[in-house]
């Protein structure tokens, strides 16, 4: 197999999607799409996140240093894809109300059509050139009681919940069929 350089990107390295969630000012639930979460070690797992850009996701992430990451799947597509291509700051995004519960550790919205959520508390924050990283401890997670029945094997586990990958602008199901692009739902 011969290989060829590239435009920089990280096309083609599928990632899996994630709503964090956050309460705005007045304390109605935000909720932003974004796909560069990770994990570290410190004693402990703990999770990387990224945010690019200007965005209120990030912006109340700062005034609190606490979120919700919660897993998209398939049967949230649409609703995220609404919630990642809106402005955070436009009144159409305000307007929408997915159902949502309290987090049991931390004071942050948890989506309740997401199988698996992280509450998570900022211990370190990296300012970039348009981006920020983020080295967060893992509070809880929550997570459907069904994931913690070891008499389903992984697998069946996980084609259950359908978790959304994505890559070049689109979005993939679990077994790499194309479920669009960005926007486009």
């Amino acid at each position: 197999m011969s290989k060829k350089s590239m435009p920089i990107s990280n096309d083609f390295c599928p990632q899996t999607l994630f709503l964090y969630g956050t309460y705005k000012e007045d304390g109605t639930p935000n909720f932003g799409l974004f796909c560069w979460f990770s994990y570290y070690w410190d004693k402990e797992v703990g999770v990387m996140a990224c945010i690019g850009g200007e965005k209120l996701t990030k912006d109340r992430i700062n005034a609190t240093k606490v979120f919700s990451a919660n897993l998209v799947t398939e049967e949230m597509l649409p609703l995220a894809d609404f919630l990642g291509t809106t402005d955070g700051y436009s009144e159409e995004k305000a307007a929408h109300k997915p159902e949502t519960e309290q987090g049991q550790v931390l004071n942050v919205p948890i989506l309740s059509c997401s199988p698996v959520a992280f509450e998570l508390e900022v211990v370190n924050a990296m300012q970039m050139d348009g981006g920020e990283v983020m080295l967060c401890r893992i509070r809880n997670v929550l997570a459907e009681e069904f994931l913690s029945d070891n008499s389903m094997s992984v697998e069946e586990r996980i084609q259950k919940i359908a978790p959304i990958s994505t890559t070049c602008a689109t979005y993939f199901s679990w077994s790499g069929k194309s479920l669009g692009t960005w926007g486009s739902l």
